[in-house]
């Protein structure tokens, strides 16, 4: 079984310019998921950074990882990110790499651990699942939503409300990472599809860096977490 990563980097960024190559906890962010991909075992010639920046592909030689180089097209606001993925698969085939699986990690999300990604590694090897996400696991997601008769509780009844542990378990897709089969995602244009599996992770890894509160925070995560235990 053959597994890629590829990380999805783009230079451009509204939120916080130019952050994945800014310096987050020591080193630019998106080092911490190239390090992470390398310690869960992910061998480097199989790792790939895909970004529209030089930059960003320069910091990924350092480690000795493959580049891919994406169009304008695949990089600004508008492209999903399974447009970027699909065209990184292509980049790949073309050059005669091709895989059974891809590991697709999210940048803006650095609190995960190498654990997690090899939860997940070890979850496709049992050739259960067509595609996976992480998520974080919870017995209590009171959303609500305005409805065309004002507001709705969703996932659970606010009228008939029950005790925290009588809730059901619910999943909270978090972004930090996805796998899935090649030919699947650029036959159905989707990430997830058919018997598709969770890879649990703990709360406070769930949380994503989209705006300086998320950097803030996400910091301080980081250092009481992860870098006490190193």
């Amino acid at each position: 079984m053959k597994i890629s990563s590829i990380i999805l980097a783009r230079g451009g960024s509204k939120g916080i310019p130019n952050k994945n190559k800014l310096d987050f906890c020591g080193k630019p962010l998106v080092s911490w998921t190239i390090e992470q991909c390398i310690e869960s075992g992910i061998d480097k010639k199989d790792i790939f950074i895909s970004s529209d920046s030089q930059d960003i592909l320069n910091i990924g030689n350092e480690y000795g990882i493959g580049s891919i180089l994406r169009t304008p097209e695949v990089s600004d606001d508008n492209a999903t990110s399974e447009l970027s993925w699909i065209y990184s698969i292509d980049y790949l085939q073309e050059l005669g790499l091709n895989y059974d699986w891809i590991f697709a990690p999210q940048v803006t999300s650095p609190i995960r651990e190498t654990s997690d990604i090899r939860n997940g590694l070890l979850m496709i090897e049992s050739g259960e699942y067509d595609s996976l996400f992480a998520a974080q696991r919870t017995d209590q997601c009171p959303l609500w939503r305005k409805g065309k008769d004002g507001l709705e509780s969703i996932g659970y009844d606010y009228k008939n409300r029950k005790r925290r542990q009588d809730n059901d378990i619910q999943y909270i897709e978090n972004g930090s990472f996805y796998i899935f089969k090649p030919e699947l995602i650029k036959k159905f244009n989707n990430r997830m599809y058919g018997n598709i599996g969770i890879v649990p992770m703990d709360k406070w890894k769930s949380f994503e860096i989209d705006s300086i509160e998320d950097w803030k925070l996400c910091s301080l995560i980081m250092k009481e977490h992860m870098l006490k235990k190193q």
